[in-house]
């Protein structure tokens, strides 16, 4: 059983900041990617960011220059410092990680996800 818990979330004015931050625990051998999906009322889910175990980021065209995705895995927990943050940033922000199993396996889980609101 693998458990994301997130952190973070919250109502913020235009130009603000919020962090975000997600931890993983229970049973694996070891996290491959974490990241953050989001989705805005009536809009498909987009992946925001993510960071692979060694150190890679990548990120939306959007949120690039504003959002940084960092890890610490030592602690299975990854971050999202999200700056400058416009009304367009409003969604339900979800935490993933792809995790490695006994036996081989590789499972994705997602958070149960926590509100983003920006106000104008």
């Amino acid at each position: 059983q693998v458990q994301l818990v997130e952190s973070g979330g919250g109502l913020v004015q235009a130009g603000g900041s919020l962090r975000l931050s997600c931890a993983a625990s229970g049973r694996f051998l070891g996290i491959n990617t974490m990241g953050w999906y989001r989705q805005a009322p009536g809009k498909q889910r987009e992946l925001a960011a993510q960071a692979t175990n060694g150190g890679s980021t990548n990120y939306a065209d959007s949120v690039k220059g504003r959002f940084t995705i960092s890890r610490d895995n030592a602690k299975n927990t990854v971050y999202l410092q999200m700056n400058s943050l416009i009304p367009g940033d409003t969604a339900v922000y979800y935490c993933y990680a792809e995790v490695l199993l006994p036996g081989a396996r590789v499972d994705l889980y997602l958070g149960q996800g926590t509100q983003v609101t920006v106000s104008s």
